[in-house]
């Protein structure tokens, strides 16, 4: 663990209880009495993990649906191989409540090799600075974030008016520390999975607040992300008749390390009340 952080393990989002997933009070998420896009996305990933990983396979796609809001209440995952050859892996998961799939996920994995010379053009893309202290956040945080818009300084918090700004590009580092379950570390999958739904908040963010809640999302990985800070830059929103979509390119401390998009449908004002601003 790294900066400012307890002696001891902080609580971790869900419990065990028999096949069943329990979520804690920081499960829930900005859109009313059901969980965060971003946790139902972190349970998924951490239950297509549990399938049994080769180390040498990437998890170099995973796209989440959220088909129905997740409730704070007991969960359950059912996972299964779609597809398994030598170089491909493929792997989907569903979250279920009451007998109905409320979420699913798709995991890609592809077998890592040689890598083929020369180069490739990609755009250039810089993040600001990796945060040093993470001061400025309440103790009860279920995880952290920092918006960088209007300055490249940033502020702790996603609604710091960083993102409001209809002419400066945005950015954010996140850093999950919490165990997604309890009594299993984190993993750089989990992370990936989890951080994924940030591209909605950043991409949709505009002059009016965030007015978009997201369908899906999908992270691409031609790597595993290192350390527990990732990053994201934003790189597109395009909207008509309140459908939108956005990208972004996430990092980790050591650069770019794949993509990140979000769907999303058009919400009233008042509809977005986050806790974490």
């Amino acid at each position: 663990m790294t900066i400012d952080d307890a002696a001891i393990m902080p609580e971790a989002f869900f419990t065990v209880d028999g096949d069943s997933y329990l979520p804690g009070p920081m499960t829930r998420g900005p859109w009313g009495a059901a969980m965060g896009g971003q946790i139902v996305g972190g349970l998924l990933g951490w239950g297509i993990e549990q399938t049994g990983l080769d180390p040498e396979f990437v998890p170099a796609r995973v796209t989440v649906d959220l088909l129905r809001p997740a409730l704070l209440e007991p969960v359950q995952i059912q996972t299964s191989v779609q597809r398994e050859g030598r170089r491909i892996k493929l792997i989907d998961g569903a979250l279920l409540q009451n007998g109905r799939t409320v979420a699913r996920a798709s995991a890609l994995f592809l077998r890592q090799g040689e890598h083929p010379d020369g180069q490739v053009w990609t755009a250039p893309v810089q993040m600001p600075p990796l945060p040093t202290s993470s001061a400025g956040f309440p103790t009860d945080m279920p995880f952290l974030i920092w918006g960088y818009g209007a300055t490249q300084a940033g502020n702790p918090g996603i609604a710091a008016g960083e993102w409001e700004q209809a002419h400066s590009p945005k950015f954010a580092w996140t850093r999950l520390f919490r165990p997604m379950v309890h009594g299993f570390a984190l993993t750089p999958l989990t992370r990936l999975a989890f951080v994924g739904d940030v591209t909605s908040s950043l991409t949709h963010w505009g002059t009016g607040g965030l007015r978009y809640i997201n369908a899906d999302y999908t992270v691409t990985a031609s790597r595993l992300p290192d350390g527990e800070y990732i990053g994201l830059a934003a790189q597109s929103h395009f909207g008509a008749a309140g459908v939108a979509t956005g990208s972004a390119i996430l990092f980790d401390q050591h650069g770019p390390l794949g993509t990140s998009s979000a769907l999303a449908l058009g919400q009233p004002a008042d509809a977005f009340r986050p806790t974490y601003t």
